[in-house]
């Protein structure tokens, strides 16, 4: 019986494995990013960094005026 149980144990293991490893096969067939590709030839990349840019800078300034706040009211509280 323990014999069966170790069995079925190394089966089920082996059939674990296989199926979390199939994906990994998967994905490392995809094709290339065509979408940055036709950007970059097109000159088109660099608006693209400059909208990530700006958006990130914006959420930064807003993170730090928040922030600023906060301090504020805080010390308004504990006075």
């Amino acid at each position: 019986m323990n014999r069966i149980k170790s069995i079925s144990q190394k089966i089920l293991s082996f059939w674990a494995l296989a199926l979390l490893l199939f994906p990994l096969n998967l994905l490392a067939q995809t094709p290339p990013a065509t979408m940055a590709d036709k950007f970059r030839a097109d000159g088109k990349i660099y608006i693209v960094i400059l909208v990530i840019i700006t958006i990130f800078i914006g959420i930064i300034v807003y993170l730090f005026s928040l922030e600023r706040k906060i301090k504020r009211l805080e010390r308004e509280h504990n006075k």
